[in-house]
């Protein structure tokens, strides 16, 4: 499967990182292989002090505006660019791979076998020929079992930046095959964790009810959403 060549890419300028400006519609249909990055100010931040990591968003073949920050960090450099959340970006993949093969690495065990099951549940056809739970060590191993199952797509959900390192080994051996980094969908998918509600989403405050939930989360949250802000402030108004 090839990208869709009819398409041309467009990106604009975040921090020094390009971000893709596809409608979610548009890099549904332009994603079919390589690694899709699902960027937020953590990583972003993660990614200024860690030059690999930034080098792997860099050569990432789609960069999607995750996180509502980087959604209001265009909007104050004036780019009109929606925030398209990772777990239903995600999810529309399944769809759109359904009938072919497909694997899931990531979460505790229990919880990777739930978010399966409920997804063939939902997806009669789904063909899930590789389920590794995040709990590994020999990165060797999984990538070799991941290379041998040839999946034509693979959800990754072991956090970042672990999951996009991992994803920029795994394209060396599978080209054909397209990638993206979930974080915590599978949890959502299991059941175990229920996403905020639709108003919350739509008004972009989904993270504010997470960190609600979770008040652990508080301390990764804070302060680097408004200090992410204000660089972007900067960005505009000082230069990068």
């Amino acid at each position: 499967m090839n990208y869709n060549l009819s398409m041309e890419r467009k990106t604009v300028k975040l921090q020094s990182f390009s971000i893709d400006t596809f409608t979610f519609e548009e890099a549904l249909e332009y994603a079919n292989k390589g690694q899709i990055v699902t960027i937020n100010p953590e990583m972003i931040q993660t990614a200024k002090n860690n030059k690999e990591f930034a080098n792997i968003i860099n050569n990432a073949e789609l960069v999607i505006p995750d996180g509502i920050g980087v959604e209001l960090g265009l909007k104050i450099l004036g780019h009109k660019v929606r925030r398209i959340a990772g777990i239903e970006f995600g999810r529309k993949l399944i769809d759109k791979f359904s009938d072919k093969p497909v694997a899931f690495i990531g979460a505790k065990p229990e919880i990777i076998t739930k978010a399966v099951a409920n997804l063939k549940n939902e997806i009669s056809n789904l063909n899930a020929v590789y389920i590794q739970d995040g709990y590994f060590k020999d990165d060797e191993r999984v990538l070799n079992e991941l290379k041998s199952a040839n999946p034509k797509l693979a959800l990754i959900a072991l956090g970042s930046p672990k999951q996009e390192i991992f994803i920029s080994k795994a394209k060396e051996l599978l080209p054909e095959t397209l990638f993206i980094g979930l974080g915590g969908s599978f949890d959502v998918w299991s059941g175990e964790v229920q996403r905020a509600p639709q108003i919350w989403q739509r008004m972009g405050l989904e993270w504010l009810y997470r960190t609600l939930k979770e008040p652990k989360r508080f301390k990764r949250i804070f302060p680097t959403l408004p200090l992410f802000v204000l660089k972007v402030i900067k960005e505009k108004f000082m230069g990068a």
